[in-house]
């Protein structure tokens, strides 16, 4: 077959080719990017599509408008509002197929073969797939424990001028990072200095585990004149509530939403009305505070019992900053002691005595290092996550 040649700049995805290697007996796995099923408000989702189907079940059962079941849209805005964007109403978003559609249609709608966009450093390996399809040129911004470095960020802007800056601010799928409030806004100020676009992904955090995490780049926006117009802000329920339900949103100015609504009619025509509807009632019965109290309280003991072992286990072997939120430790081999040095080595050695991980090499645009790699603490107990570690400790 003669396929076409976007599909020349793309491959499959490492991480999904991994989970081929996890079919061993008893192996534990830091691996997935995703939340623990046993976390899901599985008796308030249940509600919620039961009064979906009783309230409104032609509705919900129906074809519906590409922008949104509007009941959603409602509901998304006042959560959105409960987070401190006060001015998001309900024709300022869509409703997507999970914020994975956001991108796609981001993607859709703004890159041309050989358009440039600057993504961090690593970043989400989705991400890189997707804007790579569509033919973009992809520039890395370095990063540390407080985000992307916004001094070489700026300096990147001004010589690549790219189509936009895609960045994930909060919690970062894998850094686990989160940018610091005078580094957001040095970015938005950027944005207006250069009539830059950003892309602000935030499908964590809700997931803070101690004092809530700055303001979003999306709720800072009314502090900087001029860069709400150059900020597109995408949401999901995946992470906080269930992947399965496929809810994403994206709040951008409204040229672009109307270009991205008319693309999505070509892909999907809708997000599911049953799915939409669902999570509006689901949100109209005042669930959501309580679920993330839980999440936040669990995950935030898996979190710290993962950095305690890897101190313990691991030692001055490995170098990462203890996450705030999220659902990701972003860890560095040092070598010391002359201990594994590379990601990739590490993964092999790791299957071979029962715990699976993802090296951090396919997640950098350009430049990878080969010594890092990510690990997942959302889906294993605190004794799992303690053997798991032990166990790196003796592939090390």
């Amino acid at each position: 077959m003669q396929f076409a040649d976007r599909l020349n700049n793309v491959e499959t995805s490492a991480i999904r080719e991994l989970f081929k290697l996890l079919g061993k007996p008893g192996i534990i796995s830091f691996a997935g990017g995703f939340p623990d099923s046993a976390m899901f408000d599985v008796e308030g989702i249940r509600a919620a599509s039961n009064a979906a189907l009783t309230e409104e079940p032609g509705a919900a059962l129906q074809y519906g408008a590409t922008e949104g079941y509007n009941p959603l849209r409602e509901q998304l805005a006042a959560f959105m509002a409960s987070k401190g964007a006060q001015d998001v109403a309900a024709d300022n978003l869509i409703v997507t197929t999970g914020s994975q559609q956001a991108l796609d249609l981001l993607g859709k709608t703004l890159i041309s073969p050989g358009d440039k966009v600057i993504v961090e450093g690593p970043t989400f390996l989705a991400t890189i797939q997707c804007f790579r399809l569509y033919g973009a040129e992809l520039i890395s911004a370095p990063i540390d424990g407080n985000g992307v470095k916004t001094d070489e960020l700026e300096k990147l802007i001004a010589e690549h001028k790219p189509k936009f800056v895609y960045l994930i601010p909060t919690f970062g799928n894998p850094s686990g990072a989160m940018l610091s409030l005078e580094r957001r806004k040095a970015v938005l100020e950027m944005a207006v200095k250069h009539n830059t676009l950003i892309v602000e992904d935030d499908p964590y955090g809700d997931l803070y585990f101690g004092d809530a995490p700055p303001p979003s780049l999306l709720n800072l926006s009314a502090t900087v004149p001029g860069s709400r117009d150059l900020l597109v802000h995408c949401g999901s329920l995946s992470k906080v509530l269930s992947p399965g339900l496929r809810v994403g949103w994206m709040i951008a100015p409204a040229e672009l939403l109307g270009k991205a609504t008319m693309c999505k009619q070509f892909s999907d025509a809708h997000t599911s009305t049953f799915a939409q509807a669902t999570a509006a009632q689901y949100l109209k019965a005042g669930r959501m505070p309580g679920t993330l109290a839980h999440v936040r309280k669990v995950y935030a003991e898996r979190a710290q019992a993962m950095g305690d072992a890897l101190r313990k286990e691991l030692g001055d072997a490995v170098d990462f900053v203890q996450p705030q939120g999220g659902l990701f430790v972003w860890a560095r081999l040092t070598g010391a002691g002359g201990k594994v040095a590379d990601g990739n080595v590490l993964a092999k050695r790791a299957i071979e005595k029962g715990v699976a991980f993802v090296p951090g090499t396919p997640f950098f645009c350009a430049n990878p290092d080969h010594a890092t790699f990510r690990l997942s603490f959302a889906t294993a107990d605190v004794d799992k996550i303690r053997e798991g570690v032990a166990r790196l400790g003796q592939a090390i």
